[in-house]
C-alpha cells in the first residue's frame, strides 16, 4: 500500500515539473523528482529502463525551457 502511495506521489511530481515555465523552479525541483524515480526503480514498482527514460525526457523538458 505505501508503495503504491509514492508512486502517486513521484507521478504528481513529474507532471508538476513538466507543466512548470520557469527554468529556475524546474531545476530546483528536478534533483527531487530523480531520487523519487530511482527510488521507485530501486524498488522495482516501476522498471529500471522507464525510470532512465522518465528522467531523459524530464531533463530534455527543462534544457528546452
Amino acid at each position: 500500500m505505501r508503495n503504491r502511495y509514492q508512486h502517486k506521489t513521484t507521478r504528481n511530481a513529474i507532471k508538476k515539473l513538466r507543466e512548470s515555465t520557469n527554468k529556475k523552479d524546474a531545476e530546483k525541483l528536478y534533483p527531487e523528482v530523480v531520487s523519487m524515480i530511482d527510488r521507485l526503480a530501486k524498488r522495482n514498482i516501476i522498471h529500471a529502463n522507464k525510470a532512465a527514460n522518465l528522467k531523459s525526457s524530464l531533463s530534455k523538458h527543462i534544457t528546452s525551457l
